[in-house]
């Protein structure tokens, strides 16, 4: 399956590499050229146990790929994962605008259905609002009719065993937003 994960941070980079390491075309785009370009050469910025193995045998087989470059990583995908920070406000408020920025690019570069994975740690309704923004931006390009799909999938990643908990969770949680087809979130 073709992927994209936007955001090299912790749970981007680890996810992105476990989906490699599944044997998926994974494209990992973020916007920090200095983290990009470590990252391509083989170098993690994190330190998670065996991360490091996982990025390097996954870019040499040609599985998984780095870039800054936003509208190549859209197009790429079939599936999008959104694995952005989301900061405290100063209300202690997630910041999602972030997220939402993402969501905005995805739908000014999009040219065919989606599944738009939201990964961050954000609260709830944000699907919704992650699905109007892409449905503004679609509509700015006058490509209403063009569908995606937005997903919440948050993340259960423990600092020292996040490439076991993702290849091998205790629980996975999918969920669409309410009114999507009636749909709920499900823990499997």
């Amino acid at each position: 399956m073709k992927i994209s994960v936007v955001g090299a941070g912790y749970v981007g980079l680890v996810t992105a590499a476990c989906l490699a390491e599944l044997g998926n075309d994974v494209v990992c785009v973020d916007r920090d050229h200095g983290r990009v370009a470590l990252l391509q050469a083989g170098g993690v910025p994190i330190f998670e146990p065996g991360l490091d193995e996982w990025v390097q045998r996954n870019l040499h087989a040609g599985r998984l790929r780095f870039t800054t470059a936003m509208a190549g990583a859209v197009t790429h995908a079939e599936v999008i994962f959104i694995a952005v920070g989301t900061p405290p406000n100063e209300d202690g408020s997630a910041d999602l605008q972030h997220v939402l920025a993402v969501a905005h690019q995805i739908g000014q570069h999009m040219d065919h259905f989606k599944v738009v994975v939201n990964k961050s740690t954000v609260p709830v309704g944000t699907a919704q609002k992650v699905s109007r923004v892409i449905r503004d931006a679609l509509t700015e390009r006058l490509l209403d009719s063009l569908d995606f799909a937005v997903v919440s999938n948050p993340e259960f990643l423990k600092e020292g065993a996040a490439l076991d908990d993702f290849m091998r969770p205790d629980r996975i949680v999918i969920g669409l937003p309410e009114g999507t087809d009636g749909a709920r979130a499900r823990t499997l």
